[in-house]
């Protein structure tokens, strides 16, 4: 066992993994981390076992040798206190912005809240991953239809589900699965739970002329995984600000996506865009100039 780690189980090794820089506030490659238990699917969700691993945060020596050397080399009259250090780097990081801001006026609209005046900034990528096509009211016929797909489809994979379908407050159709062994069908990063959400839009669009959109969740993933992933890009956003070097993200859904773009929208030290084709494409986080 490695000194001041600390455990973390979840489906997969990988997912073990971005919990673990989630937490620790690190990003992949600097975590150390020792593999307990690889985990195991079982057959059909029978003995199925979480992966488990040991992690802490790298211990950067190089960085710390030097800073030791520069220390005895050079005299200190003043002790530089972590406060000092923040105030004077945030004074320097201001100045530094407003002057390339002059340059990099990408603000589209301004609106006025509560008499203060927002500038709403839109990266191209935010606009790229925004849908345009308005949601239509969800017909009775479309939800049996999807509802009596997933009954069918859950069957063939040898799985009890409970189905509960509604409304959300954005008139998507919001299905709910309830039963033993969801893991099986969310599947790695949610790559299954998202396929099966895709073939049930195309079965929902087939009853009716005017656009709908199914959302399916279990054991609410959905907003888990949005909540690693805005841990996720705000590390990463902090890395770019702090080595001023671009990061590409694995490539996601477009949901996933959205949910990149949308948490570093107001950051002012970073913009972002969607490179590659799908089922490729991926966020990439640039610093902003």
């Amino acid at each position: 066992m490695m000194n001041n780690s600390i455990r973390f189980s979840a489906k997969t090794v990988e997912d073990a993994v971005t919990d673990a820089c989630a937490q620790l506030g690190v990003t992949s490659d600097k975590l150390e981390y020792e593999v307990i238990e690889k985990g195991s699917a079982g057959f059909l969700g029978i003995g199925m076992k979480q992966a488990v691993i040991e992690a802490r945060r790298k211990v950067d020596v190089t960085a710390i040798t030097e800073k030791k050397e520069k220390q005895a080399s050079k005299p200190v009259a003043k002790t530089e206190t972590k406060k000092d250090y923040k105030k004077d780097y945030k004074k320097d990081y201001q100045k530094d912005f407003k002057k390339e801001h002059k340059k990099d006026t990408p603000i589209v609209e301004t609106k006025k809240v509560e008499k203060k005046e927002v500038a709403i900034v839109e990266d191209s990528a935010l606009k790229e991953e925004r849908e345009a096509k308005l949601l239509a009211e969800v017909s009775a016929e479309s939800i049996a239809g999807v509802e009596n797909f997933l009954k069918q489809t859950l069957q063939a994979m040898g799985m009890e589900v409970k189905i509960t379908s509604g409304i959300d407050q954005d008139g998507a159709l919001a299905i709910e699965l309830e039963g033993e062994n969801m893991g099986i069908l969310i599947g790695k990063r949610g790559q299954t739970l998202d396929s099966l959400q895709y073939l049930t839009n195309r079965v929902a669009n087939k009853y009716q002329e005017e656009y709908v959109r199914v959302k399916l969740d279990t054991e609410n993933y959905r907003e888990r995984r949005e909540e690693t992933l805005q841990k996720l890009a705000k590390n990463l956003a902090s890395k770019v600000k702090r080595t001023r070097r671009t990061v590409s993200l694995e490539p996601m859904n477009p949901y996933e996506r959205r949910i990149i773009h949308s948490v570093l929208q107001s950051d002012p030290g970073v913009r972002t865009h969607s490179e590659g084709d799908e089922p490729y494409r991926k966020v990439v986080i640039t610093l902003k100039r």
